[in-house]
């Protein structure tokens, strides 16, 4: 069975779901390269637990876990199959890890996992489970958490983090969509730190981000949004870095994705 890679995605703005783009554009090109998934585990910045949590529903609902957008957001649905065998590996690998987890009977699919799934697979046919992160955790307990599951790849598994290079609302320029013109000077100093480090193999760095990038705490005064990379980096250590998309929407939303490990 062919090895999948880890995939890092940048999942923007809900709104996404509705015209996605040239961030749609470049979901779509990715998944087309890739061999079609056995099943999809997909860690979301929109699910944070104090501990590993993995969802075991056999019919995920579609969570719109957000308010104020356009009534038409809210009719979307992502109706793909639940992945409880999936559920059940996740635990025993996290378990081997010394890192327990449980599972949750009903936990549907939120904005930050189907919003890119519904445009990269819109046949809503492969099964997904979700993983919660440990927002209160940093990057080198979800790199941790990544190579845990690593072996999952080897299975036909599809390992997707979701989240956002840069991720600070406060600085967010509505309706600026793909109108790259007017884009934030820290957005584009700290998205290209992040590339060097990743293409240098610099681990020590990356996991230090805080401290050593430059404008972290601007790019995201929390973490959450930026967890998934480390979480995907994790679970192909050592791997191929590629980046497939470097775009940014809203003036500050950088919307890279990356793949670990190779996409050939």
């Amino acid at each position: 069975m062919t090895t999948l890679p880890g995939l890092f995605v940048s999942h923007g703005s809900p709104m996404l779901a509705l015209d996605a783009g040239r961030t749609g554009q470049a979901w779509q090109q990715l998944a087309a390269k890739l061999p079609r998934p056995r099943a999809i585990l997909m860690l979301s910045a929109h699910w944070s637990t104090r501990q590993p949590v993995v969802s075991a529903s056999h019919a995920p609902e579609t969570i719109h876990d957000f308010g104020g957008f356009p009534p038409a957001l809210y009719t979307l649905q992502y109706p793909a199959p639940g992945a409880p065998w999936l559920a059940e590996k996740v635990s025993a690998l996290l378990d081997a890890a010394s890192l327990p987890a449980s599972s949750h009977p009903d936990r549907g699919l939120d904005h930050g996992a189907w919003v890119p799934l519904r445009v990269m697979y819109p046949g809503a046919d492969i099964p997904v489970a979700q993983l919660s992160l440990q927002s209160q955790m940093g990057p080198a307990y979800h790199y941790r958490l990544g190579q845990a599951l690593a072996s999952l790849r080897e299975e036909g598994i599809l390992i997707i983090g979701s989240g956002s290079l840069t991720h600070n609302l406060m600085d967010v320029v509505w309706n600026a969509g793909d109108d790259e013109s007017n884009v934030a000077a820290y957005v584009r100093e700290f998205q290209g730190w992040i590339h060097d480090k990743l293409l240098a193999g610099d681990l020590d760095a990356i996991l230090d981000y805080r401290q050593q990038a430059p404008h972290a705490r601007r790019a995201h005064p929390s973490e959450e949004h930026l967890l998934p990379l480390f979480f995907s980096m994790g679970s192909a250590a050592g791997g191929q870095v590629q980046r497939h998309f470097s775009g940014i929407t809203e003036g500050v939303l950088a919307m890279d994705i990356y793949s670990f490990g190779d996409t050939r």
